[in-house]
């Protein structure tokens, strides 16, 4: 397991915080308490997939501890860990993570950390620095075998997208990289792991078939996917849909008078009947397109982030489920 070297095929993106404040958390984390602290708001900054009592009886055990760097990394990393180790997410419930800022208790949260998670393709700005403010904590790049898509317009142009776990099929592979990290982590539990990565596998064959089954139901000529980010590359490509988005990666994140204008045209030249958004980004601009184009706004989709227990995607089958039926429902709009 390696640290993430620096990748001349990945792109730079300009990180959210200067060095000398990252070197400000690093040292305010040395001096933070072991116990998991709240955020300013009082929620839990572990993403809150594992709970504080459950995290004590975890670690009177034994068992080790992993850390992934979003929610929707720790869900597949706990459906193959089971009961045999503990996972939480640097990030919360519906936090924007291309630019996350890492708090003091996060550096310490993951220094106590026996692995760290993290997508790769420059998903997360921030993580080579946070990583490299760790004693000796190693790290898995879980996109790692992945044949990216390039992004095809904006200053990121020719540029891997992030966003490769949108395809189910792409996510085996997220599953069968977890799988072997956590084999050799843990070697112990090495059958536990295996039998769970087949089983998650399984369900994960039977989504795809099941996004199928609903995507294809829309026309051909109604096959348009129109959201704020161009997060949906993969799902668009497994699927047969073309993809048309505001900004490429949230790292821009405001829209310009330009790209509202261009989007506007696209929706009314291909007479698109519904356009979304991403929950973990404002939806006005999109609503604005909506409204010039003549168009519905269906909603926000889930990208970057599940939805907490309370909300209609808790789990990541749950997410490619929800977004698939969201799409489908919306593009019928336009079929009489």
């Amino acid at each position: 397991m390696n640290r993430p070297a620096s990748d001349k095929s990945h792109f730079r993106q300009r990180i959210s915080f200067l060095s000398a404040n990252f070197l400000m958390l690093t040292l305010a984390a040395s001096l933070w308490s072991c116990a998991p602290a709240d955020r300013a708001d009082g929620s839990s900054p572990s993403g809150e997939l594992v709970s504080q009592s459950e995290q004590a009886a975890s670690q009177a055990a034994g068992q080790k501890k992993v850390l992934t760097t979003f929610t929707i990394l720790a869900d597949i990393a706990q459906n193959v860990a089971g009961e045999a180790l503990t996972v939480e997410s640097i990030t919360r419930t519906g936090e924007e993570i291309h630019g996350y800022e890492p708090i003091p208790s996060d550096i310490a949260k993951a220094q106590q950390a026996d692995l760290v998670l993290y997508n790769g393709m420059n998903l997360e700005r921030w993580f080579d620095q946070f990583l490299g403010s760790l004693d000796d904590v190693p790290a898995v790049v879980l996109t790692e075998g992945i044949e990216p898509i390039a992004i095809a317009q904006g200053p990121y142009a020719d540029k891997p997208n992030p966003h490769a776990w949108m395809s189910p099929r792409n996510a085996l592979i997220y599953v069968e990289n977890i799988r072997q990290a956590f084999v050799e982590l843990d070697p112990d539990n090495a059958d536990t792991y295996n039998l769970n990565a087949d089983a998650y596998s399984r369900e994960l064959r039977a989504i795809d078939a099941t996004l199928a089954d609903s995507l294809n139901s829309v026309p051909s000529d109604q096959r348009y996917l129109v959201t704020c980010e161009g997060a949906f590359s993969y799902l668009a490509r497994d699927y047969g849909l073309e993809e048309v988005y505001m900004w490429p990666i949230n790292a821009e994140q405001q829209s310009t008078p330009k790209q509202i204008k261009q989007v506007i045209d696209k929706v009314k030249e291909n007479e698109v009947p519904t356009v979304f958004c991403e929950s973990t980004v404002s939806s006005e601009a999109q609503e604005e397109v909506a409204k010039a184009a003549d168009a519905e706004f269906g909603g926000n989709l889930y990208v970057d982030s599940l939805s907490g227990e309370g909300g209609p995607v808790p789990t990541f089958l749950d997410l490619l489920e929800y977004d698939a039926q969201l799409i489908a429902n919306g593009l019928l709009e336009g079929v009489p």
